[in-house]
């Protein structure tokens, strides 16, 4: 017994290989990661997205050798700095996931089934009475409306029904004195197919007595004297009838989410376990069978883990590391030159000619950077009444037509501001930038830059990488 174990297991073995072996030469390693092997369909996949229409930044193969290399390098970091084990992670992932899980849980015949439930709903809630189109005509009464005038208007709609008895086309009459304007332009027609309980209760039960051809006598409601008259009824349409109407709601609606999320519930029941492992079990099921799935679920989660690397290793680091700032600033002084001067400071109006002069003597005291506060603290501490309107900013030709009028001598007129009839500028004119602040977006882009590579010559460090290019090559290039 113990033998025929050992050789059922040996056979095993040889079978798992050799299947092993199939699909390594099927799908082979194009290249190695830190001891893992990344099979050439993961490479394409990632590839032919790059290539898509909508790409604009394309890479040749060679190239997008380099950037999937750094690409796999930057999750490998993540996941040794176990961000994938965080719980904001493991949602958000899950919530990715989740939304291409959902649909394969359920099939044509749940959506059907849901289709018909829905029609089922409907001709219920219709009732036996079915649906009407109906037109009315209206005359108004007024809540205050004296006795006398509430009689007047009974003796118009009572003669306005004995003229349609007398042969008056109803249409025309509806026209001519309904006060419904709504229906009143299209001869007093309500033109749509109407269910009971649409109408206030007196209109309604009025309306679903007549027959078709039919007209009521006067009805009253909260709004007034009515004349209805049957255009047409109808019972609610078989199922057929309505079947494409429906699936395309659900459609429209994004119904299926929903309804897969009632079959996960309700089979997460039935077997007593939790929706978060029907989902699980069913990716790693569609993965199995599937590449695409496989790797388009691949890309959601180091996606999300290279946002949380690059966030960490670069983006804040770039953003809130001014010491760096300040020294990247200094040694790329060069890069930063204009063309053109600038002027770094304000264009402002105030309501007072005293208020022009203060306006400089108060920002003198103050850095730049503080002068919008200087500036509320001072002189707009009071909403209701603004002494001083500015724009600050570090302004270049046609940015300003008050800085270009006084700082760049430029044949112009300032726009002028209701109530606020002095003006002038106040700042310093710039040849080349002075300071970090005068190019801060465009050094923190830069710095971002140089932190990345950095970092990636630091991961090309630490990892090893090997690149079986006779292998990638055989990938047929695009058209």
């Amino acid at each position: 017994m113990k033998f025929l174990l050992t050789a059922l297991s040996a056979l095993a073995f040889v079978a798992s290989a050799y299947a092993q072996q199939i699909t390594n030469e099927l799908d082979p390693c194009v290249m190695i990661i830190n001891g893992e092997n990344v099979p050439r369909s993961e490479f394409e996949y990632n590839f032919r997205k790059n290539q898509a229409e909508n790409v604009i930044d394309k890479k040749s193969l060679k190239e997008y050798v380099e950037l999937f290399i750094n690409y796999k390098l930057k999750v490998l970091a993540a996941k040794d700095a176990q961000l994938d084990t965080l719980t904001s992670f493991k949602k958000e992932y899950a919530d990715c996931r989740n939304r291409i899980v959902f649909p394969t849980m359920i099939t044509d015949e749940d959506i059907e089934n849901e289709a018909k439930n829905i029609y089922n709903e409907t001709l219920q809630s219709i009732g036996p009475d079915g649906l009407i189109k109906c037109s009315h005509i209206l005359l108004t009464v007024k809540a205050d409306a004296t006795p006398e005038e509430q009689q007047a208007i009974k003796n118009r709609i009572d003669s306005a029904l004995n003229a349609l008895a007398n042969g008056a086309d109803f249409q025309t009459l509806a026209k001519n004195i309904s006060q419904d304007k709504g229906s009143a332009a299209n001869g007093g027609k309500i033109d749509q197919w109407v269910p009971h309980g649409r109408f206030v209760k007196e209109f309604d039960m009025a309306a679903f007595a007549l027959q078709k051809g039919q007209i009521s006598n006067p009805v009253r409601t909260q709004f007034g004297w009515h004349i209805i008259k049957m255009d047409d009824r109808k019972q609610f349409e078989p199922y057929e009838f309505h079947r494409n109407d429906i699936l395309n709601f659900i459609e429209k609606r994004n119904l299926r989410t929903a309804i897969a999320q009632n079959a996960v519930e309700k089979k997460a029941k039935e077997q007593n376990t939790t929706t978060e492992k029907i989902l699980s079990e069913q990716a790693q099921c569609l993965s199995e069978h599937d590449n695409n799935t496989k790797y388009m679920l691949k890309e959601y989660h180091d996606g999300l883990l290279l946002c949380e690397v690059s966030d960490k290793e670069v983006w804040k680091k770039a953003d809130n590391d001014t010491d760096g700032q300040q020294i990247f600033f200094k040694k790329n002084k060069s890069k930063y030159k204009w063309d053109t001067p600038r002027f770094r400071g304000i264009a402002y109006y105030t309501k007072t000619k005293a208020d022009l002069k203060e306006v400089k003597t108060v920002l003198k005291k103050n850095d730049f950077s503080k002068w919008s506060d200087v500036l509320k603290e001072n002189f707009n501490s009071d909403a209701s009444n603004l002494r001083v309107r500015a724009e600050k900013g570090l302004f270049k030709i046609g940015t300003n037509a008050l800085v270009d009028s006084i700082i760049f001598k430029i044949n112009t007129t300032p726009k002028m501001i209701k109530d606020f009839n002095y003006h002038d500028v106040y700042g310093k004119l710039l040849k080349q930038p002075d300071s970090l602040e005068d190019v801060k977006a465009e050094v923190v882009s830069d710095y971002r830059d140089y932190l990345e590579k950095q970092w990636i010559i630091e991961l090309r460090k630490k990892y090893t990488v090997n690149v079986f290019m006779d292998e990638i090559e055989k990938i047929e290039p695009t058209h």
